[in-house]
Order: C-alpha cells, then sequence, then structure tokens
C-alpha cells in the first residue's frame, strides 16, 4: 500500500490548487449554502404546505419516505467517481449536473399541487431529495479534494455555516414568508437562490489528481477499488469503529434534548425555541469555527481527542439540569456548551472524514463514510426513549456521557494513524 495513507494529516493523494485560502473559504460557504438549501424542502416546509392544503396524516407521513435518497446514496456515489461529464471537469461536471436538476425539479415541485394531485407532488419531491443527494456527494468530494489538510477542519466548519444559514431559510424563513405568499411562489424563490452555488461551481477551480494517478477505468472498478483501497490500510477496522462510535455519545444525548427541555426540565415551547434553537444554532455555528481555527494549531488528533473530551463533558451538564430541576441559567449554560462542544467535535470529524478518502474514489469513499457516521444517529433514538423510562433523565446523561468513551478510546489507539 502507499505509505502516503500512512498519516491522516499528511497531504495525502491529492493536489491541491494554488488559489489563495480566502477563496477556497468563499466556496464553501456558497457551496455549503446551496447543499444545505433543498433539505427543509422535502422535510418540515414540506410538511407545512401539505399541512395546510389540508392532507391527512397518513398521506403527510407517507411523504417522509421521499428522503430515502440521503440515506443510500452511497449505491450511486461510484458513477460520480467513474465518469466525467463534458463540462466543468470531473467534481464540478457533477456538481453543475446536480445543481441544475435541483432548480429544475424545485420548481417543478413549486408547480404541483398536492391538495388535487400529492402522486404528482411527492414525484417531484422525491426528484429534490434525489438530485440534493447526488449534489451533496459531488461537493462532499470537491470539498475533500480542493481543501488542503492543514485548512480542512476551518473549511468544514465554513461549510456547515453555509448549509445551516440555508437551513434557516428554507425552513424558518419559508415558513415566516408563508404568512405572506403562498407555498408555489416561495418554492420558485429558493429554486433562485441556487444560483449561490451554480455560480460557485462554474467560478471555482477545479481540483486535480497527483501525478500518476487515475480515475477508475470501468464501474465495476469505481465500486470495488475504493472497498479494496481502504481495507487493505492498516488499521482499516478501528478506523471505520471510530467513524461510528466518536460522535455517538453527541448522538444519543441529542436524540432527546428538546423532549427533555419540555417534559425533563418543564420549559415552554416558545422558551425552549428562543434558547435551543436560537442560542443552540449560534453556538453550533461558533463552536465549528473555533474547532477549525483551533484544529489548524492542534493537529487532527489533539483536536478530535479534546473536542470529544468536550463533548462528553457537556452531556453532564443536562444531568445537572435534570437534577437541578427549571433553572434558566443551567439551560443556557447546558444548550450552549452542548453545541459548542458539537461544532467543534463536527468542524475535526468532518475533516478526519475528508483525511480519509483517496482523491481516485473521494465519492465513494465519503459517502460511505457519512453513511456510517450516521448509524448512531439513527439508532439510538429508540433506545433513548426506552433508557429514559427505565433510568431517568439524570442518568440518562451519564450514560449518554458513558456511550462517548469507546470512541475516545478508539481514537487514542490510533493516534500514530492519526498525528501529522
Amino acid at each position: 500500500m502507499d505509505d502516503t495513507r500512512q498519516s491522516i494529516g499528511a497531504d495525502s493523494n491529492m493536489s491541491h490548487n494554488s488559489v489563495v485560502p480566502q477563496a477556497h473559504f468563499a466556496l464553501m460557504l456558497a457551496t455549503g449554502f446551496s447543499s444545505g438549501l433543498p433539505l427543509a424542502l422535502t422535510g418540515s416546509t414540506l410538511q407545512a404546505w401539505l399541512t395546510s392544503v389540508g392532507l391527512d396524516l397518513t398521506t403527510i407521513g407517507a411523504f417522509t419516505l421521499v428522503g430515502l435518497p440521503y440515506t443510500l446514496k452511497f449505491l450511486w456515489a461510484p458513477f460520480m467517481d467513474r465518469y466525467v461529464l463534458p463540462w466543468f471537469g470531473r467534481r464540478r461536471g457533477w456538481m453543475f449536473a446536480t445543481q441544475a436538476a435541483l432548480v429544475i425539479s424545485i420548481v417543478g415541485l413549486a408547480g404541483a399541487d398536492p391538495a388535487s394531485a400529492p402522486e404528482t407532488a411527492a414525484l417531484f419531491a422525491l426528484l429534490v431529495a434525489f438530485a440534493s443527494a447526488s449534489q451533496d456527494i459531488s461537493i462532499d468530494a470537491y470539498r475533500a479534494e480542493l481543501l488542503a489538510p492543514e485548512v480542512r477542519g476551518l473549511g468544514a466548519a465554513v461549510s456547515v455555516v453555509g448549509y445551516r444559514i440555508a437551513m434557516l431559510v428554507s425552513g424558518a424563513g419559508a415558513l415566516i414568508a408563508a404568512q405572506i405568499f403562498d407555498f408555489s411562489t416561495i418554492y420558485f424563490l429558493i429554486a433562485t437562490l441556487l444560483g449561490v452555488g451554480l455560480a460557485a461551481t462554474i467560478l471555482g477551480p477545479e481540483p486535480s489528481l497527483s501525478a500518476g494517478q487515475k480515475i477508475p477505468l470501468t464501474l465495476r472498478a469505481a465500486i470495488v477499488d475504493p472497498l479494496r483501497e481502504f481495507f487493505t490500510r492498516p488499521g482499516a477496522g478501528a478506523l471505520l469503529a471510530l467513524i461510528i462510535f466518536y460522535k455517538l455519545g453527541d448522538a444519543f444525548a441529542g436524540s432527546l434534548t428538546t423532549a427533555f427541555l419540555m417534559r425533563g426540565a418543564g420549559f415552554s415551547v416558545a422558551e425552549v425555541g428562543f434558547v435551543n434553537k436560537g442560542l443552540g444554532l449560534a453556538s453550533l455555528l461558533l463552536g465549528g469555527l473555533l474547532g477549525g481555527i483551533w484544529l489548524t494549531r492542534l493537529g487532527l488528533y489533539r483536536a478530535l481527542l479534546l473536542f470529544g473530551i468536550l463533548q462528553a463533558l457537556s452531556n453532564l451538564t443536562f444531568m445537572v439540569l435534570a437534577w437541578a430541576g427549571k433553572n434558566y441559567l443551567l439551560m443556557i449554560l447546558a444548550v450552549g456548551f452542548e453545541n459548542l462542544s458539537g461544532g467543534m467535535g463536527t468542524a475535526a470529524f468532518v475533516a478526519l472524514q475528508m483525511g480519509l478518502c483517496d482523491a481516485r474514489y473521494t465519492a465513494t469513499q465519503f459517502a460511505l463514510l457519512s453513511a456510517l457516521a450516521a448509524l448512531g444517529r439513527v439508532y439510538v433514538g429508540p433506545l433513548s426513549g426506552i433508557a429514559v423510562e427505565t433510568i431517568g433523565w439524570g442518568n440518562f446523561f451519564i450514560l449518554t456521557t458513558l456511550a462517548a468513551i469507546p470512541g475516545l478510546i478508539l481514537l487514542i489507539r490510533l493516534r500514530a494513524r492519526l498525528e501529522n
């Protein structure tokens, strides 16, 4: 195996464009915005639209299935590693194609009438989700290949800022605008905002492979070679386990945070909305930026360790709130600390995933790694409810803190692989 893969923090198999970092960060902000914009259009905003036209709950519930492409995107990621479209290059070509498909499908959804033709609306919503998931594949690969190792954490953080801003626009912003415009008009307007991503795609540089590297020559190679390349690395299994377990404690606690603040601590919906969504979002974005900055100074291993410990400790602040009862100061402290540490951890964690990708197969490998990272978020939800009913809120947050320990142990074991 190529020795350049031995150190995740090292410049592994990627050739980086000479554009100044400030331009890179602007691209990350714009592409992050483009990536986050469609999500609510097939989620919360679509549910609000369906509810406003009087659809029954069974039909509304069935519409949640349109989000399946986000969990299955690794199935078609190899196509985006193997085939190069005839415009803008290997990564930007797919970015442009998926963004154009997003504009068309969102306009189609805007023109649909969920009340009289819910099947048509569901079809266009599914197309939006498919195009959005495909855009995520291409943008994730682009970001991993464009950013130099020393700025991956900060680049990821800037991308998350753009992503969250876009979610506010297409989520809360769309619902506020619904007081003035109908949902069809709102969807048309949001489609125009994808011009931000299209402009970044057209103006941005195209990453290139290192000398001697070639893209997969067959589709079979695009499917098989990324797995073979990864699993021939020393400690591949431990690295995959780290991907699964690093954010597990954070996801475990976060799965019931809102329910705890309302039922366990007794805060009102308005209080929870203001602090958990307002302060929480601000803390998350600040944490991401701080994490990206500190990552450049600490190095990947030390940043992952420090941020992982902070993520675990933040769960204990909710334990204190559970035992103390309704206390505004403690709620602000708990929510702020949890989101701040979570944002820092996410910046380092995304940098880790980018560093694990071989530039020949970035789309496939990053899609697989992100799918593994999502396993914890998917499966801890049902377990969280059972745990709370069995041991109570305070002990539940102790349990979520303990759930973070396996990831930290794996991290320490992999220190030699992760240090620069």
